[in-house]
């Protein structure tokens, strides 16, 4: 089935929607464990983005797994499988000219890879923040339901979670704002060029 597609070669292309935009299109990938901070901290950067009219979206883990990815589990395969699918449905948001901003834990260096080489330019931000303090936060109670039992294979506890080997940013929640954490990711957008 597969070798009857055909990809239509269309005569618009990114850069033209980025010049109606007047911005680059950029696929910004947050990383880390659950508890980090990566929506709130895509939350506020996206905030940040506007303020400076720039067109963003944010791509957040929970919701794409309640719709577009809600038949997968959390088996290896499937937590690749939806990396797989966020990755696709973000290179169609920075191919429209949308800086995109994708927070996902994307606990496998080979998912995050594949979606580096999938769509350019690519910024991966590791969002640092040590286990003892995410078990604090625990603001989706995962920690409490994976220590009584009733979650296994929770990313960090019963599942590995692969540290980013050369992330663009990394920022480290136990010890900054979410402010300077968003400023400090804008100033790399800015000193690179891309916003």
């Amino acid at each position: 089935m597969v070798d009857n597609l055909h990809p239509y070669e269309h005569k618009v292309v990114r850069v033209d929607r980025e010049n109606i935009l007047k911005q680059k299109a950029v696929l910004i990938w947050f990383t880390g464990l659950s508890g980090s901070g990566k929506s709130t901290l895509a939350s506020a950067l996206q905030k940040k983005l506007v303020e400076n009219r720039k067109l963003c979206y944010i791509l957040d883990g929970d919701n794409i797994r309640k719709g577009l990815n809600c038949n997968l589990g959390f088996s290896p395969e499937d937590r690749s499988e939806n990396i797989r699918r966020v990755s696709e449905v973000a290179k169609l948001f920075v191919d429209a000219g949308v800086i995109t901003l994708v927070a996902f834990i994307s606990p496998y260096i080979k998912d995050r890879d594949m979606a580096r080489k999938l769509t350019q330019p690519f910024v991966e931000v590791y969002v640092k923040c040590d286990i003892a303090e995410c078990k604090l936060r625990d603001p989706k109670g995962l920690y409490a339901k994976a220590a009584a039992g009733e979650i296994k294979n929770l990313t960090g506890i019963g599942a590995p979670y692969e540290e980013p080997r050369n992330p663009e940013v990394v920022v480290d929640t136990a010890k900054s704002s979410v402010d300077q954490c968003a400023q400090q990711i804008y100033n790399y957008l800015v000193s690179s060029k891309l916003v």
